[in-house]
């Protein structure tokens, strides 16, 4: 230690590189970090999504979810399963234990599914993904006077799609409305007069509307994957549907019996926002995204919209940056009052160029 200190007294101008140096670091070390409420930590959990359309629970639950964990049972590497299953739709939740990489984790979980030797028909692929930690960034609402609901969903889209774009922004969720379902109204008079039943017609439209997969075909150079998809996501696609044909060739078509639409369901899930219906969008942050860069990026792109249109507005209505810059500012002023505070009361007893360097550091 003393040779340290005479080599520093002997040659001063190495002390203030030393300085200039750390000082230097210091500052692109700052800029560099990225902001956040708390320490970021990374996820140790991986999640199974499971969808069954029509579905009850205890089906997801003894078909599907019970399955899964049968073959996580002798994983390695897994700390705790915790399963929900719910009318339609499941879910399973891998915690993985600490000092296990969860990128290895994820392949093995997803090889373990790949085991499970059989799923119910009619079962959607299941998504294994590795759940990452997000915090709230910025929300804000979309709203306009007498503004329909599905207008506003389409322009939600188009906002959402606008913001992917932007570079720092991934994580985006929409919300305030229900959800979305295909309505098929049969008219009993037409289905007396074509000599058909409710049931006929609820089978054609189940047989016909599907999304399988059938199996794969084996060559000595190719693997090909056979897949039935003839799935309909909006009414008029299901107007043609045939519901019976004879030899005569003379058919029935789902628009000759009843009457389709798209319409929202009955469920009562809607946002208002100064008396008028609104769509909501939230923006999270991952690791490796800045909370304040995001944050500010949103609010120019929701300044430039609403100077593009006057019918339909974007109000923010939740900003997490202005918490965060204002404890970073109390955090400052703090410092710098400590740092004066210190130099005073040194200056009293010290050397006031030794009281500066004191308080400097």
């Amino acid at each position: 230690m003393r040779s340290i200190l005479s080599y520093f007294i002997k040659y001063h101008v190495a002390v203030d590189v030393f300085i200039i140096a750390f000082f230097i670091f210091g500052i692109y070390g700052a800029m560099s970090l990225k902001s956040s409420f708390f320490p970021l930590t990374d996820s140790r959990n991986i999640q199974i999504a499971v969808t069954y359309p029509g579905a009850s629970p205890q089906e997801v639950e003894e078909g599907i979810v019970l399955k899964i964990e049968d073959n996580l049972k002798g994983l390695e590497g897994i700390e705790r399963v915790t399963s929900t299953s719910r009318e339609n739709s499941g879910s399973i939740d891998v915690e993985i234990e600490k000092g296990r990489d969860v990128d290895f984790m994820l392949l093995e979980v997803k090889n373990a599914v790949d085991r499970v030797p059989s799923f119910p028909t009619g079962m959607e692929p299941l998504v294994v993904s590795k759940r990452e930690a997000i915090r709230q960034t910025i929300s804000f609402a979309i709203s306009g006077d007498n503004v329909p609901l599905a207008t506003l969903k389409q322009i939600g889209r188009q906002v959402e799609n606008d913001l992917r774009a932007i570079e720092g922004i991934s994580q985006i969720g929409i919300s305030g409305y229900p959800q979305e379902e295909i309505e098929i109204a049969l008219n009993e008079n037409n289905l007396l007069a074509y000599d058909m039943t409710f049931s006929e017609v609820a089978q054609a439209v189940a047989n016909a509307n599907i999304l399988v997969t059938g199996g794969n075909i084996k060559t000595s150079t190719e693997e090909y994957l056979i897949r039935a998809n003839n799935r309909s996501y909006y009414g008029d696609e299901l107007s043609n549907l045939v519901i019976r044909a004879d030899a005569s060739g003379r058919t029935v078509r789902l628009k000759d019996v009843a009457v389709i639409r798209d319409r929202f369901s009955e469920t009562p899930n809607a946002s208002f926002f100064n008396g008028n219906l609104s769509v909501n969008i939230t923006i999270t942050s991952t690791n490796t995204e800045d909370l304040i860069s995001a944050a500010e990026k949103v609010k120019e792109y929701i300044e430039d919209f609403n100077q593009k249109y006057n019918n339909v507005q974007l109000s923010v209505l939740s900003d997490q940056s202005k918490t965060l810059d204002q404890r970073t500012q109390l955090l400052t002023e703090n410092a710098v009052m400590g740092m004066i505070l210190v130099l005073i009361f040194l200056s009293l007893f010290l050397n006031t160029r030794l009281a500066f360097w004191v308080a400097f550091g």
